[in-house]
């Protein structure tokens, strides 16, 4: 299958990427400047030169492909302002793919997050918010989903808090870019919130598997660690970077301290028994071990 993908460079798109590659796939990747396209083209990638604001190369990308892989984000997440534009520009562009797509029956897999539920870990039936700080994020997801009526194969793998390789990536990154800031590895409110999370690696897996054999329609749950104690992840941060571990105000992490601050599991039990998905790479705390001080 020849796959365009957008966002390829990323925490999950430099895993995906060669993922697709080895299982012997080509790939058409977006890249905004020349150090994304020197990345994508020594992983073996085809290079489609633009950004997701680019709604016009976006879709010349889509239009030549056999499938699509829509993982970009922008980069700038740093105030509500700043992550509503991310939010709204990512909705375009999948809007942008979708149109290209309609009545052609090839895949297009899309990227979300995990929802979540009071008091149990959420499941691949639960609904994605449709409003809070991320609701336009879901919005835009459902109404993707909703081109399988149209004759798109359209599917979502929702991402927990925490996608990590080496350390790095996801809440817990977040978390430990603020520690180094603030001298603390903080934690919002007693720390006994759960944070689902999952390796690059094994999450580059689900995406061929849902690109491939994922019905029109559906969500999927790219979770192997269905949610360790906030507290936890900050003790191993404190650790391994030499600092004090501490609770600290929600507001200290921005737009993200309410949600930081959510009990929010999730189970991947349905995506691993029906398209016999497994991960097999290190968990998050684990992972968290191999911080550099």
């Amino acid at each position: 299958m020849h796959v365009f993908v957008t966002g390829g460079t990323g925490t999950i798109g430099s895993a995906v990427v060669p993922e697709l590659i080895s299982a012997g796939h080509t790939v058409l990747a977006l890249a905004r400047s020349d150090a994304s396209a020197h990345q994508l083209e020594k992983q073996g990638a085809s290079v489609l030169r633009g950004d997701l604001s680019d709604l016009t190369a976006v879709r010349s990308g889509a239009a030549s492909a056999d499938g699509v892989i829509s993982l970009a984000f922008g980069r700038d997440y740093g105030t509500a302002e700043a992550l509503a534009r991310s939010i709204a520009e990512e909705g375009a562009a999948m809007a942008a793919l979708g149109q290209e797509l309609l009545g052609s029956d090839r895949p297009l897999v899309t990227v979300s997050g995990t929802p979540w539920v009071p008091g149990r870990a959420s499941t691949e039936a639960d609904p994605v918010p449709t409003d809070g700080p991320v609701g336009a994020r879901g919005q835009a997801v459902n109404a993707l989903l909703a081109l399988a009526e149209r004759g798109v194969r359209a599917t979502s793998v929702r991402m927990p808090r925490t996608v990590h390789q080496d350390g790095l990536g996801g809440f817990a990154g977040l978390l430990t870019d603020q520690a180094r800031r603030s001298g603390i590895a903080g934690y919002p409110g007693d720390g006994t919130q759960r944070w689902p999370a999952v390796h690059a690696l094994d999450a580059a897996v689900l995406f061929r598997l849902a690109l491939e054999s994922a019905p029109a329609g559906t969500a999927w749950h790219a979770v192997a660690d269905e949610g360790d104690e906030v507290r936890e992840i900050a003790a191993v941060v404190g650790r391994r970077l030499g600092l004090p571990v501490q609770s600290v105000p929600e507001d200290s992490f921005g737009p993200f301290g309410s949600i930081f601050a959510m009990d929010q599991p999730a189970s991947s039990a349905v995506t691993q028994a029906t398209l016999g998905w497994t991960p097999r790479h290190p968990g998050q705390l684990e992972d968290l071990e191999r911080l550099q001080p």
